[in-house]
């Protein structure tokens, strides 16, 4: 396989780039902002608690990528030269759990299931452009963004669990 995935070019940095922390992270703050006020405005009680949790998790993922970075020193492609700490990749990492955590506290805003099975499109896209752009690019492994897929899924599935518990994904409440 090898140098064969490589294929640098401009749309793969740009696709890289949806996954950098000032692209993914303002995106998921509109997100948060959005839910916060349509919750707000519905008269939900614990409008709030969505939001904050969502933006917990975008914090804990320095937290969890790093130490593994550091233990594991997995070197990087041929392109990035002879630097280590390119396992989990921080990109996908921060692109999964930004567009991720979006789309689970703007679930229950989207009125139709159209609007949910776009919703969840759009992130899986944009996801999906970020690994396939960082591979390409020759800036991580397949293996370092399979590796951020886990981590970050088993984030997404703890915080979807913690939205759950407190009643997000409950028809939210509609002003008579």
């Amino acid at each position: 396989m090898g140098n064969a995935l490589f294929r640098p070019d401009r749309l793969s940095a740009l696709l890289a780039d949806l996954g950098a922390v000032p692209v993914a992270v303002p995106v998921l703050a509109v997100a948060l902002f959005w839910a916060a006020t349509s919750a707000r405005n519905s008269g939900r009680e614990g409008w709030w608690l969505p939001p904050v949790a969502a933006a917990v998790t975008m914090t804990t993922v320095p937290a969890l990528v790093l130490p593994f970075k550091v233990l594991i020193a997995r070197p990087g492609p041929p392109v990035m030269g002879p630097a280590t700490g390119f396992y989990p990749s921080g990109h996908m990492a921060t692109a999964m759990v930004a567009y991720g955590a979006a789309a689970l506290v703007l679930w229950p805003w989207q009125r139709t299931p159209g609007a949910r099975r776009a919703l969840l499109t759009v992130c899986l896209a944009l996801d999906m452009a970020v690994a396939s752009g960082l591979i390409r690019s020759g800036y991580h492994w397949p293996l370092d963004v399979l590796g951020s897929w886990c981590l970050c899924g088993a984030m997404l599935c703890a915080l979807w669990q913690v939205l759950d518990r407190v009643g997000h994904f409950s028809p939210p409440n509609r002003p008579a």
